[in-house]
């Protein structure tokens, strides 16, 4: 019992330390009589535990019948910028490298088994952060990714 409750506060955090995406625009790319047309979303989300880093994700997003009720099954591609915002101060763990590949963002794409997902990790010789967005599928995941890099800079 003790084992199930840790693991359920474990997803609790886990889940917690996400950020939640805010739709910047979009622009459909094919257009469909039946639901929403097939269209490219553009999202900027803030990284939950660097402040003043922000990332900006382009991705695929399915219409038609299938996707205006959720069912639908969204495209891998996927592009995305980061952005220094503010002055960062890094944690030590991320400073000393410790804490690589954290999950920053992720995003349902299909109904049960698909998501995209943005991990940061942390360049210590060139004091930049890089994010990276790929698409994984419980069986099949897709070697798609974009990458962007923030070399941390003094605040002016």
């Amino acid at each position: 019992m003790k084992n199930k409750k840790l693991m359920f506060f474990s997803v609790l955090v886990l889940f917690m330390n996400q950020a939640e995406a805010e739709q910047i625009g979009s622009v459909d790319t094919v257009f469909k009589i039946f639901g929403p047309d097939h269209k490219i979303v553009v999202e900027a989300f803030d990284d939950p535990e660097v402040n003043n880093v922000t990332c900006y994700i382009s991705r695929a997003k399915t219409g038609g019948i299938k996707g205006g009720l959720g069912l639908a099954e969204d495209t891998a591609d996927a592009a995305i910028s980061c952005q220094q915002v503010g002055p960062i101060v890094l944690d030590e763990k991320i400073k000393k490298g410790e804490r690589q590949g954290d999950v920053v963002f992720k995003k349902r794409t299909s109904l049960v088994f698909k998501k995209l997902q943005v991990v940061r990790f942390y360049d210590v010789k060139r004091n930049s952060l890089v994010y990276m967005s790929y698409s994984d599928k419980v069986v099949d995941g897709s070697p798609k990714n974009a990458l962007s890099a923030v070399p941390i800079r003094p605040w002016k």
